[in-house]
């Protein structure tokens, strides 16, 4: 008895000719390796279907070429090869093709003065794609901060100088009087807000570069904003946390220029959509600005 082939539906005729943009599957789950590190990933793989008469793509054939990803570092020239196997494998059907990888990088972080150490987690998405012939490749990371409001660290001084008035008028100054006064709760009577804050990065790669510099991205944007958020500390280590918060207030306008300046001397990127939010412990809603450079091209 003659085996039966099995029926093909995605290669019959679609009864509406039409093309589609973007054809594929999303959260796919994958391990994938950056920086020599094996992480969990989840990927989105598509293709666009520019054969309007075509009833479907081979969504398969898109799930078989995810496999090198397992076994070869993360690298635009890796994607590029990826993409270009999609358009192989749909050679007829589609024109332009993408992949989207979704993962957290753990890093280990130093204490700021002990020997301490821990981990933080920066959301990282990688998009890719290869359309007209054009190939271009994102990130998006998140990183963490602490954001101390110059406005309340001034109101703040100023009330601590009325109340050193208060204290000290008409009185004879002695040094060990006014450092206990600074060292005690009377004294310090207003402390300026901060709050947990992040920073949206959305970066465009040259595509002559042989890695993805997540970590060194990362960084840059730390320490241009100076108060990264902190894992395992002393007392040491908050009172130096609490030292750079002194030293950097900003607002989100002063985050976004920080942010910008150093990006644009970091190598490999051209371009970028900055996107800060300071999650207000003042208000109940966030303070946001945005900065783009060379993005409008993309």
């Amino acid at each position: 008895m003659n085996a039966l082939t099995l029926p093909d539906i995605a290669a019959q005729a679609s009864r509406q000719t039409l093309p589609l943009e973007w054809v594929g599957m999303c959260g796919i789950a994958l391990p994938v390796l950056i920086e020599n590190e094996r992480v969990a990933a989840t990927v989105d793989a598509g293709v666009s279907l520019d054969n309007g008469e075509a009833r479907g793509i081979h969504m398969s054939r898109l799930y078989l070429a995810l496999e090198r990803l397992e076994h070869e570092p993360l690298s635009p020239d890796l994607l590029r090869r990826v993409l270009l196997s999609f358009l192989t494998s749909h050679e007829g059907l589609s024109n332009n093709a993408y992949l989207n990888i979704h993962t957290d990088l753990l890093l280990k972080r130093p204490a700021l003065i002990s020997p301490l150490a821990g981990w933080k987690s920066y959301p990282v998405s990688i998009q890719a794609r290869l359309k007209n012939a054009m190939f271009h490749v994102e990130l998006k990371i998140q990183v963490p901060y602490s954001s101390t409001c110059p406005c309340s660290a001034a109101l703040s001084r100023q009330l601590i100088q009325q109340q050193f008035v208060d204290d000290f008028a008409n009185k004879a100054l002695h040094h060990a009087d006014v450092l206990a006064w600074l060292g005690s709760p009377k004294g310090i009577v207003a402390t300026p807000h901060s709050q947990r804050s992040t920073a949206q990065l959305c970066l465009r790669l040259d595509d002559y570069l042989d890695d993805l510099p997540l970590t060194a991205l990362i960084n840059d944007a730390e320490a241009s904003l100076g108060t990264a958020v902190q894992t395992a500390v002393k007392r040491a280590d908050e009172q130096a946390f609490a030292l750079a918060n002194g030293q950097n207030l900003m607002f989100c306008e002063d985050a976004a220029r920080r942010l910008n300046l150093a990006l644009k001397r970091s190598p490999g990127i051209n371009g970028f959509h900055i996107r800060v939010v300071h999650a207000e412990s003042l208000h109940a809603h966030d303070a946001v600005a945005e900065s783009l450079w060379n993005w409008e091209a993309a």
